[in-house]
């Protein structure tokens, strides 16, 4: 009995390790079940008694980078009051992460699924700077309601991109500052406040104005 729990905890985190390995390969529909348990060296039945199905098991993945990944995020903006400003600071750090965990962020963007929605708890903080960015009109009435849906749609396109190409850090910079600003006036920030913004995020650091 006293082995049992550590037993169970190190098939689950071996399940858990070949999906992070075979999802950088391809989407989690591309998987089937007996190459999981292959690759995590278990028996099959192993994986049902941890996941009800693969979305599941995909849910669970996902859950686990975003929270490494909000960590992050909260650590980057704990000193930042302006809802806007925590907005952005969220892409920079998102595209930081797949610049330097190029593996869990492949597996994080070939998972998502219900992290994805407004009401997710994963999107707390995201949806609690944007509402409160709408509710002092630092944005358009509309993105209140959408606009956790369209800001996750491009800090996933954006490290989609970092992950596809080899591009220079310089470069990763030049499109971090083009779709912050895409980003933000499309939020309603004025072209001149999201050019602003855009100027403090440098990946790995902050610039001052």
């Amino acid at each position: 009995m006293t082995d049992l729990l550590p037993r169970i905890a190190r098939t689950r985190a071996s399940l858990l390790a070949a999906g992070f390995d075979l999802l950088v390969e391809r989407p989690i529909d591309a998987i089937p079940i007996d190459d999981l348990v292959a690759k995590a060296g278990v028996a099959k039945g192993s994986f049902f008694n941890h996941f009800k199905d693969k979305s599941e098991f995909a849910a669970e993945i996902a859950k686990e980078v975003r929270l490494e990944l909000e960590a992050l995020v909260s650590k980057a903006n704990e000193t930042v009051s302006d809802p806007v400003e925590r907005i952005a600071g969220g892409m920079r750090v998102g595209l930081e992460f797949a610049i330097r965990q190029p593996k869990r962020s492949m597996a994080l963007l070939r998972s998502m699924g219900a992290p994805t929605m407004r009401e997710h708890p994963l999107n707390d903080g995201l949806r609690a700077d944007i509402e409160a960015a709408a509710s002092r009109k630092l944005i358009r009435p509309e993105a209140e309601r959408l606009g956790v849906l369209y800001w996750l749609g491009l800090c996933q396109v954006l490290m989609h991109d970092a992950l596809i190409g080899s591009i220079p850090l310089s470069e990763a910079e030049n499109r971090l500052s083009d779709m912050l600003v895409l980003g933000l006036t499309g939020l309603g920030v004025p072209a001149k406040r999201a050019a602003a913004i855009a100027s403090k995020q440098s990946i790995g650091r902050k610039k001052a104005i």
